[in-house]
């Protein structure tokens, strides 16, 4: 299983593969549909916040198992 930075890592690639720009983590925060203070303090904490994770890969429509395990 992948710690919460490189899943971070991975919704960035993700996003950035169809945007073709530099992803911040305002724009992971908005895709996860929290508030940047909020994805603030779950980096600083170094938490991941499953539930929006799994809710994100329902709407794009991918396998969390790409996002969580290697």
């Amino acid at each position: 299983m992948r710690d919460f930075r490189t899943i971070i890592e991975v919704l960035k690639r993700y996003v950035s593969q169809e945007e073709n720009q530099k992803v911040y983590d305002k724009d992971i925060a908005k895709l996860l549909e929290i508030s940047q203070a909020q994805f603030a303090t779950i980096k600083k904490r170094n938490s991941i916040p499953y539930v929006s994770i799994l809710k994100f890969c329902k709407r794009e429509g991918i396998s969390c198992c790409e996002i969580f395990f290697d």
